[in-house]
């Protein structure tokens, strides 16, 4: 396998990994918090949270550009005191791929939380079970498909990314090339041969997670109705 090839494939996997593991560990109590959580502006902070899903990569990816130039006081902080440039590095494609995919993690756990009956939660404080005890022994089992939804439509979407990516991070091979780019520069140059194995390998794995996410929630309902 060509070295450029399996470093494409390396970054564009350790970037959903990384992306999905991150939000799995925001995700879990900012959904918790959003489902149960009284204050007045919850559906300002909703809407906010969806809005990767409805704005254009370009645009979020313009934005992320601006607080990572040292033009910025941001950039400027990081740059000035740990000599950091997160503009066309990884590190900087991986908090825009956090951000970018922060609504296909949130909503399924959210929506899950939400389908359960109140008296499930009321339930275990009666029974004197902590917050922290109702939350990951009693909730989180009670969500197990719609866990495995969040983790699947998020690992499946990171490794589609495009925009975003090419915003922030550039082309750089070994550094932030992902596949979904290595296909473009592929079709551009006439290397089909190549484009095809890239789009194989991400349609085989966008597949096998959505195939995945229906079989789980299939065998849950059957489980539901017996």
């Amino acid at each position: 396998m060509d070295i450029t090839f399996a470093q494409t494939l390396w970054i564009t996997f350790k970037l959903a990994f990384a992306t999905t593991v991150i939000l799995i560990i925001i995700g879990l109590p900012f959904a918790y918090w959003l489902t149960y959580s009284r204050i007045k502006i919850k559906p300002l902070i909703e809407a906010l949270v969806s809005m990767p899903m409805v704005l254009p990569p370009s645009v979020i990816g313009y934005y992320m550009l601006v607080i990572y130039s040292p033009r910025n006081w941001f950039g400027a902080w990081l740059n000035d005191a740990f000599n950091v440039r997160l503009a066309f590095s990884f590190e900087g494609v991986l908090i825009a791929s956090v951000i970018f995919s922060l609504p296909f993690m949130i909503q399924p756990l959210h929506n899950g939380l939400r389908s359960l009956p109140d008296s499930l939660r009321e339930a275990s404080f009666t029974l004197g079970k902590s917050k922290s005890v109702t939350f990951f022994r009693i909730l989180l089992p009670s969500i197990k498909p719609s866990i495995i939804t969040a983790v699947a439509l998020t690992f499946a979407h990171t490794i589609g990314e495009f925009g975003i990516v090419l915003m922030v991070g550039g082309n750089m091979p070994g550094e932030t090339r992902v596949a979904s780019i290595a296909i473009y520069d592929e079709v551009q140059s006439l290397n089909f041969a190549v484009a095809n194995q890239y789009a194989f390998i991400l349609f085989a794995v966008s597949f096998v997670m959505l195939a995945t996410i229906y079989s789980v929630n299939k065998k849950y309902d059957t489980w539901r109705m017996i």
